[in-house]
C-alpha cells in the first residue's frame, strides 16, 4: 500500500518530532510512505470558528495533494476528525468522498488497517494516557466511560505493546483537557481551569509523561505543566511507539 502522510501545522511548526516519529514508525512497519511537499493548513482552525465556507481553497490543495494514495495517515485524530466531516468540493466530488474514507488517525491506522501486533518499543517510564475530545468522541478511538458498553482503546491497546511502560490510571480518563482548538482564545478562563484539573490527574496519580494522539491537547497541558514549574512532559503518542530508550 502506498500512503501519504499528513503533517498538521501546528505539528509541523512546534513539535517536528512527532511528525518524523510517525514517519519512521510507519516505515519501521514496511509501509510506503511519501509526504506531498505543497501541504498546509485542512482548515480546521477557520471552520472552528465559523467560517468554513472559506476553505475551498484548503480542501482543493487537500484533494490535489492526496487523492492518489491507498490510505492518508496524521498524527492528529482532530485534523483527521475535520478532513472526514468536512472535505468538500464542487470541481472534484468523487476524489473528496474518496479522501473521506481513507483518510486516518495514526493509532487506527495501526490497529484498523495494518493490524498491528507488536512492536519493537521501549519505554521505561509512568506514562499517563490523555483521551482527546476529537479522538474519543469523533473517531472512536476509545470507548467512553459514561456508556454502559466494551471498554476499549486503540491507542491503548498500542502502548500494551510497549516494553518497560507503565500506563497510570487516571480518575477521570476521559475528561476534556479544555483545549478546543479556537476555545481556548475564546474562553481563556474555562480553558485554563479545565487543563489544570486535567493536568492534576496526571501528577496526582505519578505520571512522568503525558501522551496521546493530538499534540494539540498536549500543547495545552504543556504550557500549564511549564507554568506550574513540573518535570512532567508530554510525548506523542507516535514517539512512544517509535522508541527505543
Amino acid at each position: 500500500m502506498r500512503v501519504g502522510l499528513f503533517i498538521p501545522c501546528y505539528v509541523d511548526q512546534f513539535y517536528p518530532n512527532a511528525a518524523i516519529a510517525t514517519l519512521q514508525l510507519l516505515e519501521k512497519l514496511g509501509v510506503d510512505v511519501a509526504y506531498p511537499k505543497n501541504q498546509t493548513c485542512c482548515g480546521q482552525p477557520m471552520a472552528n470558528s465559523g467560517f468554513a465556507h472559506l476553505t475551498a481553497g484548503c480542501d482543493r490543495l487537500f484533494i490535489e495533494n492526496f487523492h492518489g494514495f491507498d490510505y492518508i495517515v496524521a498524527p492528529s485524530g482532530s485534523c483527521i476528525l475535520h478532513i472526514k466531516e468536512h472535505l468538500h468540493s464542487d470541481e472534484h466530488v468523487t476524489e473528496a468522498a474518496s479522501i473521506r474514507e481513507k483518510v486516518y488517525e495514526l493509532s487506527s491506522f495501526l490497529t484498523d488497517i495494518l493490524k498491528v501486533e507488536s512492536l519493537p518499543a521501549k519505554f521505561p517510564f509512568k506514562v499517563g494516557v490523555h483521551q482527546s475530545c476529537h479522538g474519543q468522541r469523533g473517531l472512536h478511538l476509545s470507548q467512553m466511560t459514561e456508556l454502559v458498553a466494551r471498554d476499549f482503546s486503540k491507542p491503548g491497546q498500542l502502548l500494551n505493546m510497549v516494553e518497560g511502560i507503565d500506563i497510570v490510571p487516571l480518575d477521570r480518563e476521559d475528561e476534556c483537557c479544555g483545549f478546543g482548538g479556537t476555545f481556548c482564545v475564546a474562553e481563556e478562563a474555562v480553558s485554563v481551569k479545565m487543563g489544570k484539573d486535567r493536568v492534576e490527574d496526571h501528577l496526582t496519580n505519578g505520571a512522568e509523561y503525558i501522551t496521546g494522539v493530538d499534540m494539540s491537547c498536549l500543547m495545552h497541558m504543556e504550557g500549564l505543566l511549564k507554568r506550574q514549574g513540573s518535570k512532567v512532559k508530554v510525548i506523542h503518542l507516535a514517539e512512544i511507539l517509535n522508541s527505543d530508550k
